[in-house]
């Protein structure tokens, strides 16, 4: 189970990073810069986590089905991006709708990144004892933000065409979903 949990939590970051690449530089520096501060402001709330009540919540059945359900709806909500994305660059002439709707969900990072964020954060302060929590916690924060930025540089790079990225991106989603249902 915690295998899963963490198969799904890279791919929610993979996803994420693939997703910074149809943003603009300042846009990507934005929300890295965003994810950098919730990582490291987030550690007073980290400190009050401990491994065993982690556990504990991955063995509460109520609460992965809760956490089934905001996955599902992020997965259907990329993989409606991905479907508009396509729609977009193979279509001609769009409804004013179509196009709303592919902006908005182009924009929307998706929730699921924040949570893995404090999970982050939660391993990260336990991995370091003896370390003050804001050091170890803005230090995460500021690795958060180059390893997306670059992460988000790197995969442009790597995979200059946007079908190719869109692929990947809805390929996987898919994944994500999947590894959801069996987790």
């Amino acid at each position: 189970m915690h295998s899963l949990v963490v198969i799904l939590m890279i791919l929610v970051c993979f996803n994420f990073i693939i997703k910074q690449t149809w943003h603009k530089r300042w846009s990507v520096l934005a929300q890295a810069a965003v994810a950098g501060i919730f990582t490291g402001a987030i550690w007073p709330l980290a400190v009050k986590q401990s491994r065993s009540q982690i556990e504990v919540w991955l063995s509460d059945p109520q609460l992965m089905l809760d956490t089934a359900v905001v996955v599902s709806i992020e997965v259907i909500l990329q993989l409606a991006f991905c479907l508009l994305a396509a729609r977009l660059m193979t279509s001609g002439r769009l409804k004013r709708s179509t196009v709303f709707a592919y902006k908005v969900l182009r924009w929307f990072p998706g929730v699921l990144i924040f949570a893995v964020l404090f999970s982050l954060t939660v391993f990260i302060i336990f991995s370091f004892p003896g370390v003050p929590f804001p050091v170890v916690s803005w230090g995460t924060g500021a690795a958060v933000s180059v390893i997306i930025i670059a992460g988000a540089w790197g995969l442009k790079k790597l995979f200059p065409d946007k079908e190719t990225r869109l692929e990947l991106f809805f390929l996987s989603n898919v994944t994500v979903a999947i590894v959801s249902v069996i987790a």
